[in-house]
């Protein structure tokens, strides 16, 4: 055979083999943040870290919030900030797994909340701690053990919780089944019914519902529920679990992220923010983070661009801040927190409300999936960081513990988008008995514990290297070719 035959034989084969293994890569690819945008984040995570104490964030009625703590230990391995209060938040957590994911705190046995159990396993995967011995518990297999198996018929897949008969009935929703999904696909193999369970939340139209129960009992699909309310919290954080489980190698999981993602940027506001569904349906942060970060993880670079400028907007800067300059770093809930902060400064009882948005708003600043949180590096800037932000370790002890007077609180289900101090949580899974405070939740002495409040986050993207090289190598061979005919024809 001719040596330019040879070659062509060759650099074809080379070539069709290349290009079969390029398409079982991840098509999406997760641009890198702009600069600016990782300023931001990494401000908003210092000033975050510098309300932790003792290794955890405080609640609104005194006490360790443990929901509220998993979303700060998030934030802070997403942005690579304070690693100091990262790992005494992670020792913390650990410590205090049955005070957020049961009501063994306040003596109430048999209970375990599903979606508090799935976000502990995959917070314990982001922060780079072992899930199946995370403060002697394994994460994973009670995560698993609590999956409905074959005999729930159409409620195959779905995450649960255990109940008794004085914790009432189970209320796991789409925030809960996206974080099962999420920590079952960082810390081993991925069940394919938890996935398909998932996408059976998703309307035609594109949006993913929070609750998979109606007043008639569980519905089969989104779209067998005439009246479903689709929710942007929701869709993005399902779009981020599909996106991860789509890496996994999970059927039909890329379909669904990709029109789920494109529902989002229908959703959409003018000015780039977003808004949740019932007390959140009005333009916040929560939403905003939420949904920029899973149009990041998506691949839709402009309106997750969109939605960090709105994020931006909210933020307080040392020199905008006015009497909150000092608090440069914290994002507000919507524009009324952040003008009232600029006018009178951030007032305790408002300090909740500002920890709970910016813990959650500052993941679509940072532009890190949720998949690839502690796996890929944090994204960094050459930026400074302005003067005023509080310091990430000033309070921070690994080894002390919240007040033991004050029972654990812990946010349980959806998103924390919901301000405590001005309006209700998000919509909560679990809408804990009166006489029962939520799990995780410190409720001072004669208080009437809030609603469980929401919780928080994806694998995705493939490394843009891969795609140079294949263009390298049949460009290269594209040239050789062309010099060998020139040389034949010759």
């Amino acid at each position: 055979m001719p040596l330019s035959r040879r070659l062509a034989t060759g650099l074809g084969t080379v070539a069709a083999t290349t290009l079969v293994a390029i398409s079982a890569l991840p098509l999406t690819v997760v641009a890198a943040p702009a600069p600016a945008d990782v300023t931001a984040a990494r401000d908003a995570a210092s000033w975050l870290a510098g309300e932790f104490s003792d290794g955890s964030l405080p609640g609104p009625f005194g006490g360790a919030d443990w929901g509220l703590t998993v979303d700060g230990l998030i934030a802070l391995s997403a942005t690579g900030v304070a690693d100091p209060t990262r790992r005494a938040a992670t020792e913390q957590v650990a410590a205090h797994v049955r005070s957020y994911n049961s009501y063994d705190d306040f003596g109430i046995e048999g209970f375990t909340d599903g979606g508090a159990t799935a976000k502990l396993l995959y917070a314990a995967s982001a922060a780079g701690a072992d899930p199946g011995d995370f403060g002697g518990f394994d994460l994973r297999t009670e995560t698993r053990s609590l999956i409905a198996g074959a005999d729930a018929g159409h409620q195959r897949g779905r995450i649960t919780s255990r109940t008794t008969a004085a914790t009432g009935p189970d209320a796991s929703n789409t925030f809960d089944q996206s974080f099962a999904v999420l920590g079952l696909a960082r810390s081993g193999a991925l069940p394919q019914d938890t996935v398909d369970f998932l996408v059976r939340q998703q309307c035609a139209a594109g949006g993913f519902r929070l609750y998979p129960d109606t007043a008639d009992g569980p519905s089969p699909s989104c779209d067998e529920q005439s009246d479903a309310t689709l929710d942007v919290d929701s869709t993005a954080m399902a779009v981020q679990a599909l996106l991860a489980a789509a890496d996994d190698g999970a059927t039909g999981a890329a379909t669904a992220a990709a029109k789920g993602a494109e529902w989002l940027v229908t959703q959409q506001r003018a000015d780039g923010s977003y808004g949740g569904s019932g007390p959140t349906s009005g333009a916040n942060s929560n939403s905003t983070g939420l949904a920029g970060q899973a149009l990041a993880a998506a691949g839709r670079d402009a309106a997750a661009a969109r939605a960090a400028k709105a994020l931006t907007g909210l933020q307080v800067t040392a020199s905008t801040g006015g009497p909150a300059a000092a608090e440069a770093g914290a994002i507000a809930y919507d524009r009324a927190g952040l003008a009232t902060a600029a006018e009178t400064g951030i007032a305790e009882h408002e300090r909740d409300q500002w920890r709970r948005a910016t813990a959650q708003a500052l993941l679509g600043l940072a532009g890190v999936p949720l998949g690839r949180i502690g796996l890929d590096p944090p994204p960094t800037s050459p930026e400074p960081t302005p003067t005023g932000t509080a310091s990430p370790t000033a309070t921070v002890s690994p080894t002390g513990a919240p007040t033991p007077t004050a029972p654990a609180t812990a946010t349980t289900g959806p998103t924390p988008s919901a301000p405590v101090t001005t309006a209700p949580p998000s919509p909560s899974p679990t809408t804990a008995p009166s006489t029962v405070p939520p799990p995780g939740t410190t409720a001072a002495p004669g208080t009437t514990p809030a609603a469980p409040g929401p919780g928080a986050l994806p694998r995705t993207g493939a490394a843009i290297t891969s795609y140079l090289l294949v263009a390298l190598l049949l460009l290269g061979g594209g040239a050789v070719l062309l010099v060998l005919g020139r040389r034949r024809a010759a």
